[in-house]
């Protein structure tokens, strides 16, 4: 059973997740919280598997809730995904930096949604599901192969991997992207985490965004 807990400040957007949510067998709300402050304690009480946490709330807002989450070595477990209406924007890349695992939209579709927390559950980043390459391609420009600065250590093929991971795309899609084979897609993008020092493939999104590998397109 996968629980999660919900914090938001809109009470009708948090009932309308719940009721989705728990008409799933493999679901389960456990809590639901008005504001980060409280939302950060329900964690440390519940320990969910999945937080869906809003970016903007009043007394902690979702960024700061998430780096609480994430700086808390008892809820190493806990996989933190933020809810954003705005799509991807500098308050996502913030709450990546943060420690999130990823980010949707409040207008997600249902099937999306409960794939998404199935994803989360996993200990997977929502990056490269197509979840949210529609998103991502929104504000990424093409990239910069060059005067990337601090990824001097990475092959080509190992930063192309990296750019293909910002703009949401699985293992499979980029090794059919590259021409490879999708174990050979795996290990570049695991040793280009390696060698930036990124968790997940979340943070090498940051990574990508920050180093010059991509850049954010001006709305």
């Amino acid at each position: 059973m996968i629980r999660v807990l919900l914090i938001d400040d809109q009470p009708l957007l948090r009932s309308g997740f719940r009721a989705l949510l728990n008409l799933e067998d493999d679901i389960e709300v456990v809590a639901e919280a008005g504001d980060g402050e409280q939302g950060v304690r329900l964690v440390r009480e519940h320990l969910p598997d999945v937080v869906l946490v809003d970016i903007r709330m009043p007394v902690v807002d979702g960024i700061e809730a998430t780096r609480r989450i994430a700086a808390d070595p008892a809820l190493s477990a806990v996989h933190v995904v933020v809810l954003t209406n705005y799509g991807f924007d500098e308050h996502v890349l913030e709450a990546l930096r943060a420690g999130a695992a990823g980010f949707l939209v409040k207008d997600i579709e249902r099937e999306d949604l409960l794939h998404a927390v199935r994803v989360a559950a996993r200990g997977d980043a929502l990056l490269a599901p197509s979840i949210t390459r529609r998103l991502i391609d929104r504000y990424v420009a093409q990239p910069t192969l060059g005067n990337t600065g601090g990824v001097e250590g990475l092959t080509g093929r190992e930063r192309e991997a990296v750019v293909l991971v910002a703009r949401g795309l699985s293992n499979d899609e980029i090794a059919e992207r590259m021409a490879i084979r999708p174990m050979t897609a795996k290990t570049h993008v695991n040793r280009a985490m390696s060698k930036l020092g990124a968790r997940d493939r979340a943070q090498l999104v940051v990574l990508a965004y920050e180093t010059g590998l991509l850049v954010p397109r001006n709305r």
